[in-house]
């Protein structure tokens, strides 16, 4: 269903619509209708349409194709020091936490090692849009710089969450350009990682007549999905 809202600004324009509607940010879609600037007679407004996500049938797939990553599993043992001790400092760190996940090697790439988890506290352990996993995480790759290997990257999984979401984000970000397209105005997504951002920006990076650009502060920002006249 849509709806239209009005403030003075986006933001508050984007809080009304969040209030009366009773929804979270990311259970709906903004589409900028119209944008008033302050002038010496009349106050400034945005007005904004509101396409709420829940109950809502999934819109069609576009035809661009995209293959997840398919990795090969890895030895899920140690193989050695660094390993031994990274993954013996996030399970601590998980029981730290009040939890248990058995904690082993996924995968291993050049630079690059996936550490999987696995737990009856998956939901808790990925938290809401995977901030819990995404903060283990980070502490995971601080501790691994601490072992002399800031040259390499851990991925934290469990429940094959990085997949999912990596394939979620793709169809959002898809479906996002046909209404952007079809309104010829802008969207503006949900916070995201960097990871997450990089993903919806690459995914629509060669589409001609759409744009991305982030907006924000701090870590999650949002990205902003735009129709570009041709001219």
């Amino acid at each position: 269903m849509t709806y239209e809202f009005e403030g003075k600004n986006e933001k508050e324009a984007i809080e009304k619509a969040a209030t009366e509607l009773g929804l979270e940010r990311d259970q709906f879609d903004v589409e900028i209708l119209e944008t008033q600037k302050n002038t010496l007679f009349k106050k400034g407004y945005v007005k904004i349409r509101v396409h709420t996500l829940t109950n809502q049938p999934h819109a069609p797939e576009k035809t661009v194709p995209h293959t997840p990553v398919h990795r090969t599993v890895a030895n899920p043992l140690p193989q050695d020091e660094f390993e031994q001790k990274l993954l013996a400092f996030v399970a601590e760190m998980i029981t730290k936490m009040g939890y248990e996940a058995g904690v082993e090697v996924l995968f291993r790439e050049e630079k690059k090692i996936g550490i999987k988890l696995t737990s009856d506290s998956s939901s808790i352990l990925i938290g809401r849009k995977g901030k819990n996993l995404d903060a283990m995480q980070l502490l995971a790759n601080v501790y691994a710089g601490k072992l002399g290997r800031e040259d390499m990257r851990v991925i934290l999984d469990t429940e094959n969450y990085r997949v999912r979401r990596e394939e979620s984000l793709v169809h959002l970000a898809y479906t996002t350009a046909d209404k952007v397209r079809s309104s010829h105005s802008s969207i503006l997504l949900e916070p995201m990682n960097p990871f997450e951002r990089r993903l919806i920006h690459t995914t629509l990076n060669d589409i001609p007549d759409i744009e991305t650009k982030s907006e924000g502060d701090g870590l999650y920002k949002q990205v902003r999905v735009l129709y570009k006249r041709a001219y």
